[in-house]
């Protein structure tokens, strides 16, 4: 394995870091600022929304220039962010540092992923980005218990510090590791926005979406749900969180594995089995033990999905994949907001804490849905990607197959 990837992998490690480990910090942070916690909650939704934003315009101002000097300038801009949170005498300026570290979010994964599956072989593509999305499975089952630990004993400001410092090592890494040699030429803004003529690129986005956004959908209220209908005490909501992360950790290893051999068949099964899971989740949410297998279900077809879809969009735009890989991180996030936005509908409804579950498999059925069509109109050849070779569909081989 490219020692590359390690360091790709540290800086996914850092950025997921920042985006979830705030969650268990809130209490911290608006006590400091003297804030109500719905307003420091905004340092959350603020950042995801400032991701898709860095995730189209960042990737799209930087078409022109070789990746690896600009995954590096965003590693300085995420330090930088993450510092300047860190320092803020203020809720104004804390929430400045959170959109700069957060522009660079969407752009650091569109970027790495297509610097990843640049350093192995066309058939271990999906599996080189899944190594580097390990870094943000590490982040939730490591970093967040652990991030959250060391604010709450040291202070909020001391994970922050800690995050950009992790930055700093993930900087060096990149630059010691990752070889220029196998930095790709850099394109033309317009051959970038040219990708977007592929229907292909337009349902993976679709399906990034919906199958993204039932699984956050269900996640995003899931310590009520634990709490209130598992009747789980509250100090095992984290250790059930956890669980959860042990999930995502296996679920990226095992897609990415799957999708080097077959991207549409993998997500054709992995969502499948994410809507069974929610399912089954919403019905047996009152069992302790069956809520347990049912949470780090939930997490390894949730996440396995996602080096699959990364692929499936580059594959589709292989001419020029950046802004693409870019635009379908920048989908994960609106899949979040979209998910935590139809549970709290249900909620809000009164049907319970269950609901959300009901409704993030409602929204991922659909993404099955979709994923079908998509699949069925590139075998019968209605829309190819720009090259063969790439490890995704091509007009001869609908459903790849890694060579062995």
């Amino acid at each position: 394995m490219p020692l590359g990837l390690i360091a790709l992998a540290l800086g996914a490690f850092g950025i997921g870091l920042t985006e979830f480990v705030i969650m268990g910090l809130l209490p911290e942070v608006a006590a400091d600022f003297a804030v109500t916690e719905t307003a420091a909650g905004w340092l959350i939704s603020g950042y995801a929304l400032s991701v898709v934003i860095g995730a189209l315009l960042l990737t799209a101002a930087t078409t022109r220039l070789p990746r690896k000097p600009v995954l590096l300038a965003l590693i300085v801009l995420f330090i930088i962010g993450n510092a300047l949170t860190a320092l803020a005498p203020d809720y104004g300026l804390a929430m400045v540092g959170r959109i700069i570290a957060a522009l660079t979010h969407g752009a650091f994964f569109g970027i790495g992923s297509v610097l990843a599956a640049s350093l192995v072989p066309a058939a271990k593509k999906a599996g080189a980005i899944a190594i580097m999305f390990t870094g943000l499975t590490a982040a939730n089952v490591l970093g967040v218990p652990f991030g959250t630990f060391l604010g709450q004993q040291f202070g909020w400001r001391a994970t922050f510090w800690a995050i950009a410092i992790i930055g700093v090592v993930a900087f060096a890494g990149i630059a010691l590791l990752v070889p220029a040699t196998h930095d790709i030429a850099p394109t033309r803004l317009r051959d970038e926005l040219g990708a977007f003529r592929s229907s292909q690129v337009w349902f993976s986005l679709t399906v990034t979406v919906l199958a993204y956004g039932g699984m956050f959908g269900a996640f995003t209220y899931i310590a009520y749900t634990l709490t209130e209908v598992s009747g789980f005490a509250s100090g095992m909501v984290p250790w059930l969180l956890v669980l959860f992360g042990l999930g995502l950790f296996l679920g990226n290893w095992a897609g990415g594995k799957a999708a080097d051999r077959s991207i549409d068949a993998t997500l054709i099964v992995f969502i499948a089995a994410l809507v069974v899971v929610l399912a089954g989740f919403a019905l047996v949410a009152s069992n302790g033990p069956a809520t347990t297998v049912a949470l780090f279900l939930m997490g390894g077809f949730g996440f396995g999905t996602v080096p699959g879809l990364q692929s499936r969009v580059m594959g589709y735009a292989s001419s020029a994949p950046t802004l693409a890989s870019g635009a379908n991180i920048g989908a994960f996030n609106v899949g979040n907001a979209l998910g935590a936005w139809a549970g709290g509908v249900g909620i809000a409804a009164g049907l319970g804490y269950t609901s959300p579950i009901w409704i993030g498999a409602g929204i991922t059925a659909l993404a099955l849905v979709v994923m079908i069509a998509a699949a069925t109109l590139a075998r019968h050849g209605s829309a190819r990607p720009d090259t063969a070779g790439t490890g995704a569909p091509t007009a001869t081989n609908p459903i790849p197959v890694a060579a062995r």
